[in-house]
């Protein structure tokens, strides 16, 4: 069946009269139709996020920002910065344990979506909202979290083709009657954009990078460099680059076509952690030795804090033990998510890490 969303209209118009489009812009301004349009989360929405499953994992995150903030001295000026941050349920988990350590500090949000801003709101009615990094403040150290934030920013893909690589492009399906939306190669030759290792690889092989992200990463490496401050980034994908697409649609908790219906499903990607922490240390910043989330929420204590939960409320055995099954076990979110710590400016590097090697 042909789409049929105001946004698969307009793209359907644009491929007839211009030819394909990247996936890049696809991708773009099929998130930003989605996210301006609802609150994608919970049991009602089209998935969860770690913040949400339990409270265990914002607190988690509390614990290394006083952590990290305590032994480079506590200034007392400091900067929460969140991109991405959902209903504010992180913040709220975060900064609630954060401020039993003295550590309490300005609150500002980078957020694009009208219905999440009013949900941040609700919980932190004197934040400070911004559209991008570039107009967080740069007169205070920053401690920032980014959690599910990368996945989501557009990607970009190439494919090899036997004429060699071209970028992967979204266009009109003329062989069948609706004109469905599928992915083909475009026209322009793109070898010289494809590592050297890869080049040689089968037709048909598909490679990813994500320009906005390093871009967003380098910005964070710049930030932690000369204000001072540190990072944690958390999100699902691969400690080395791969081979493959990893381009993925949600809707209703349940995989969906990502060429289908454009701005109705939340479409994401498996972050490469190895070039988002080049990124950032490219800027001035330090990282740490990349943790799995199971293994950084062990390190931080979250078992011990599972058990005080249950001490104090035994008739949530169960829901807590289900938490922290999903949340740290090597089946669940445990391996699959990733943890990067990142540092600069004379601070200290977080807890939680493998040690360097």
């Amino acid at each position: 069946m042909a789409d049929d969303t105001a946004l698969g209209a307009q793209f359907r118009r644009l491929i007839a009269n211009h030819g394909a489009i990247p996936i890049t812009l696809w991708m773009a301004q099929a998130n930003a139709a989605y996210y301006a349009a609802r609150d994608p989360l919970g049991a009602a929405g089209d998935f969860i996020t770690a913040p949400e499953i339990s409270q265990m994992f914002g607190e988690m995150v509390g614990i290394a920002l006083a952590d990290v903030w305590r032994r480079a001295g506590a200034p007392a000026d400091v900067l929460y910065v969140e991109p991405g941050p959902g209903r504010g349920t992180l913040a709220r988990d975060a900064l609630r344990v954060a401020a039993r350590f003295g550590l309490r500090p300005r609150v500002h949000f980078v957020e694009t979506s009208p219905v999440l801003r009013q949900a941040q709101a609700g919980l932190f009615p004197d934040a400070v909202w911004h559209d991008d990094l570039g107009t967080i403040p740069d007169d205070a150290p920053i401690l920032l979290v980014a959690n599910e934030f990368l996945d989501a920013l557009p990607l970009r893909q190439l494919v090899r083709t036997p004429q060699g690589w071209r970028e992967r492009m979204v266009g009109l399906d003329s062989r069948a009657d609706d004109a469905r939306f599928v992915p083909v190669a475009g026209n322009m030759p793109m070898d010289a954009a494809v590592r050297p290792e890869w080049r040689d690889l089968p037709a048909g092989t598909i490679v990813e990078s994500c320009p906005a992200a390093a871009a967003v990463m380098g910005q964070i490496g710049a930030r932690l460099a000369a204000q001072g401050g540190a990072a944690l980034v958390i999100d699902y994908g691969h400690a080395t680059p791969q081979v493959g697409s990893s381009l993925q649609a949600l809707r209703a908790h349940a995989h969906a076509d990502p060429f289908a219906d454009p701005g109705s499903a939340d479409l994401t990607w498996l972050v490469d952690f190895a070039t988002a922490a080049d990124a950032a240390t490219a800027q001035g910043a330090r990282a740490c030795p990349l943790a799995t989330q199971g293994d950084w929420l062990a390190a931080m204590g979250m078992g011990d804090r599972a058990r005080a939960l249950i001490a104090a409320a035994p008739d949530r055995t169960d829901d807590v033990g289900r938490a922290l099954h999903r949340l740290t076990a090597p089946d669940q979110m445990g391996t699959l998510f990733k943890v990067l710590g990142l540092f600069g400016g004379g601070w200290p590097a977080p807890h939680g890490f493998p040690p360097a090697a």
